[in-house]
Order: C-alpha cells, then sequence, then structure tokens
C-alpha cells in the first residue's frame, strides 16, 4: 500500500491511536463491570440486565444493595407504591446469592404492618457479613404528605441492651436516620468506624445512647432526642458532628450530647451550632475542660450580641484551632434576653492558633452585621492568613450576590 504523499502522519498516528483504544463495554473485565453497577440504585442495575447473556445475571454479583424509593416508579397512589417496592425488595433477596455485602443502603417510609419486611432485609444484609449499613425511612419531607394509620416507629433489632450490636460483628459503617420507635441503642464494636444518627423524634419516649467503640474516628449526631446519653470508649474518635432545630424546648437534648465532649477531648473536628452563651452561663462545662487537639470548626451561629458571646466562650476551649466555618443558623426562637452589662460587653476571640475563617452568608442577610464581625476579627491583635466569604447561591439573583463581598474588603 502506497503513502499519500499529502497526508499528514501526525493525522495518520492519532487516528490509529484512537482506534486501538476504543474499548466495547462488553469487553470490560467483570469486575470492573460489577464496580461500575455499584453506584447504581439496585433497580438500576437489574435493568442491565436487558443489555445482553453477559449481563443477564451480572446484577445478582454485585457487592452492594441500594433500594431507593425515590427511584422506584410510581404507581396511582400513594400505598400502592410501597406496596410494590416492598415486593421488589423481597423478590431481590431471594434471587441474589448469599455473597458478602459491601454496602446495604435502604430508602423506605416505613410503617408497622412492613415491620416483618424490614427485619428480613436488615437481617439479609448481616447474615452476608454487610460493611456498610444505611437505613433512612425519612427520605425527605414530601413523602410524608400522607399519613398513614399504622404506627410509624421502626425498632432497629440489633439495638437492644442483650446484644449491644455484637450480632453484627462486620458493620464498619452504620446510619440510622428516623427510627422512631427506638428506646436503647447500645453499640459495642471493635470494628465500627462511622456512625451516623439523624432524626430520632418521639413526644413518647427518649433515646437511651451508649457507645463502646474504640475504633469509630467519625460520629454524627443529628435532631436526635436522647434521654441519656453515655460515651464507655470513643479513643479514636477524629470528628464529631452534632446539631438540633434551634428551639429553646431541644436545648436540654442538645445540652446531653455536647456535655460528653469532654469524655471525646481529643477530637480534631468539631461542627456544632451556637448554643454556647446558654452553656457558659449554665457552668455546663467543666472548668478545666479544654478541646487541645480541635484544628477545624464548623460552627452554626447568628451574629448578634448573643451569638458572639457564645462563640468567644467556645474558642475559649479551643487554644489549638486553625480553621473555622461559620454557618448560618435558622433560629426558630429569639434569643434569651440578655442583662444591660452583657449587651455592653467588649467581645474578646481567643484565637492564637486560628489562620482561617470561612464565612458562609446568604447575600443579603445580616449584611451590617457580617460586616462588623469582619472588623471585630481584625480587632483581635491576630494576623489571620485569610477570611473568605462563600455566598450561598439558593435562590438569590447575581445582582444581589456582589455588593457584600466589594463592602467587606473596604
Amino acid at each position: 500500500m502506497e503513502e499519500n504523499p499529502n497526508q499528514d502522519p501526525s493525522a495518520t498516528t492519532a487516528a490509529d491511536a484512537t482506534s486501538t483504544t476504543t474499548t466495547n463495554l462488553n469487553d470490560l473485565s467483570q469486575d470492573i463491570l460489577l464496580h461500575i453497577l455499584s453506584f447504581l440504585p439496585t433497580l438500576e442495575s437489574i435493568t442491565t440486565s436487558l443489555i445482553s447473556k453477559k449481563w443477564k445475571s451480572l446484577w445478582s454479583l454485585v457487592p452492594s444493595l441500594n433500594f431507593s424509593y425515590v427511584h422506584f416508579p410510581i404507581y396511582k397512589s400513594f400505598f400502592t407504591t410501597r406496596q410494590f417496592f416492598s415486593e421488589f425488595v423481597d423478590r431481590t433477596l431471594i434471587l441474589r446469592p448469599h455473597l458478602p455485602l459491601q454496602k446495604f443502603r435502604l430508602e423506605f417510609i416505613y410503617e408497622d404492618r412492613y415491620g416483618c419486611h424490614v427485619d428480613s432485609w436488615v437481617r439479609y444484609a448481616i447474615r452476608n457479613r454487610v460493611s456498610e449499613l444505611d437505613l433512612d425511612f425519612f427520605i425527605d419531607e414530601s413523602f410524608h404528605i400522607v399519613e398513614s394509620e399504622g404506627r410509624r416507629d421502626y425498632d432497629f433489632p440489633f439495638s437492644a441492651p442483650r446484644n449491644g450490636f455484637k450480632a453484627c460483628p462486620n458493620i464498619e459503617v452504620l446510619k440510622l436516620e428516623n427510627c422512631y420507635g427506638m428506646e436503647n441503642l447500645r453499640l459495642c464494636s471493635e470494628k465500627l468506624k462511622r456512625l451516623g444518627l439523624l432524626s430520632f423524634y418521639t413526644a413518647e419516649r427518649e433515646l437511651y445512647l451508649e457507645l463502646d467503640c474504640p475504633n469509630l474516628v467519625w460520629l454524627g449526631i443529628d435532631c436526635v432526642e436522647t434521654g441519656e446519653f453515655c460515651i464507655k470508649n470513643l479513643s479514636s474518635l477524629i470528628e464529631f458532628r452534632t446539631s438540633i432545630a434551634h428551639k429553646t424546648e431541644h436545648y436540654g437534648h442538645w445540652f446531653k450530647v455536647v456535655k460528653q465532649l469532654h469524655r471525646i477531648a481529643h477530637i480534631k473536628h468539631l461542627v456544632v451550632q451556637n448554643w454556647w452563651r446558654k452553656l457558659a452561663a449554665k457552668d455546663g462545662i467543666p472548668k478545666d475542660f479544654l478541646l487541645h487537639n480541635l484544628k477545624h470548626l464548623e460552627l452554626q451561629t447568628g451574629y448578634t450580641q448573643y451569638d458572639l458571646l457564645g462563640m468567644a466562650a467556645l474558642l475559649e476551649l479551643c487554644p489549638n484551632l486553625e480553621t473555622m466555618i461559620l454557618d448560618p443558623l435558622y433560629k426558630i426562637d429569639d434569643d434569651e434576653s440578655l442583662s444591660e452589662e452583657l449587651l455592653n460587653k467588649p467581645i474578646h476571640f481567643s484565637i492564637p492558633s486560628l489562620k482561617e475563617v470561612k464565612l458562609k452568608v446568604i447575600p443579603g442577610e445580616n449584611q451590617n452585621q457580617i460586616v462588623q464581625f469582619v472588623a471585630l476579627l481584625k480587632k483581635q491583635g491576630v494576623v489571620l492568613d485569610k477570611i473568605v466569604l462563600v455566598p450561598l447561591y439558593s435562590g438569590i439573583s447575581v445582582s444581589r450576590r456582589r455588593p457584600l463581598r466589594a463592602e467587606v474588603n473596604e
């Protein structure tokens, strides 16, 4: 074959390279295909069985199951959709071989008539040595518009004091959301590394929470009504997050969680809301308590005098803090009234090691307070590397974003 003298040699090389690197999806190894399928909801993973003979049973070998109610087809009624979803999960677990599971995630609007189903799904995951268990019985407010007649409390079957979670020896990551009916959660695990508890609200019962997990590195407790919180051993914990609706009636639950900080004083990362003025006023913290290792603080806060006094009280406990991120705090109730002395008290922040402050702001809201806060930071006698403003754009027009940054930089 004769070469075309007018053809660019580099073009030929590029074309050859393209032709040799093009790969058909069916040419990929089974391990790669299973990895790809693991990112899909299980319903979509099963749908891929229609692609070709090679894909027919591939879904059953995927090491993760994600039963997403959000991605499930909607039928004529809410109740029909939920019934078909339940049948789909049952059928899938029957057809799937008993192979080790890396992750089991369930999104479902729970009702007590489905209790046996949900228990069997969770037990299936644990029998197959699941490493990550994620149960979400809330999903989104829009799914709770239609109220059901049955009880909607799900009691995690492996939380009873008699087993102390020892029946789940392989779980490294556990997330429980909206398990309303749970009274006792005693976790004793050498293997658990990440734990998230979200939306445990009930008017009748409060959660007794006991943690003895020496290898736990991440703990999140959000919107949990705790009757008692006991930390036995969290010696490896690095990051702790806690939050609850900022309403006076919920302060007691927040306090029960935060007062345990002295048992995890070694943490390096803390995410918390600013109720610290109230906490400091009631002597809720041991006198000699300090978060010596804390390097990173994320604080949900406003910028009133009440908030600034609370922020100052918290910063006193963090002598080695290097980074602080401030998030907007939505207050359901007004601040408590302050005495004339406190209203006029000068604000001093103890920030000897602080290098960077990041403020997440909604342009146009609390603008003057934020400008005054930045000016206050500059007067603390500490040279910061950065003061960064991060606009939260949701629902905000571009024309309202810019003046805030310009005004603060003056």
